[in-house]
């Protein structure tokens, strides 16, 4: 059983509100991840990796959440802790957002949301793993104070693995 307090599943910022998944966002999560280029899950196996976020948030208490800006009310990505790579112990943060909501800020304020959020739970560290071509996703995780911890390589290819105390 864990020690640590359950993630909140709502957060909300000057504009954007992170919530727990529905059904209702299997296609545009579908969508999200046909932007990756390596083909288009079907809805229904986006509703069933949808149930096993859900499953697995029961378990672990952290959460993989979608993303929708607050005026708009659209689905734009998710962002959240998840195990990953690491434990339930120290969490990955990880977070993806459609290309058109790149470059106005969404990922370092969905992530500063999830960043309080894994503080209150009271966990000492997180981690994040970065494919070392994906710059952006270094400027969100140096703007909130997470450090280069080490480079490795797995089946998804090279990647840098990156630290931030909770403390």
């Amino acid at each position: 059983m864990s020690t640590y307090a359950t993630m909140s599943m709502h957060l909300e910022t000057e504009r954007l509100i992170l919530r727990p998944w529905a059904e209702s966002d299997a296609a545009e999560f579908c969508a999200l991840l046909s932007e990756r280029g390596k083909g288009t899950p079907t809805v229904e196996h986006i509703r069933s990796s949808i149930a096993e976020l859900l499953g697995a948030t029961e378990t672990t208490g952290i959460a993989l959440l979608p993303i929708q800006r607050r005026e708009e009310g659209d689905f734009i990505g998710y962002c959240g802790l998840i195990i990953g790579r690491s434990t339930a112990e120290e969490p990955e943060i990880a977070y993806e957002l459609f290309q058109r909501a790149h470059g106005h800020g969404y990922a370092t304020e969905a992530a500063g949301a999830v960043l309080d959020a894994a503080i209150a739970t009271g966990r000492k560290r997180l981690w994040a793993t970065v494919g070392t071509w994906n710059t952006p996703s270094f400027r969100v995780l140096e703007k909130l104070g997470f450090e280069r911890h080490h480079v490795a390589t797995d089946d998804r290819g090279e990647h840098v693995w990156l630290t931030r105390s909770l403390l």
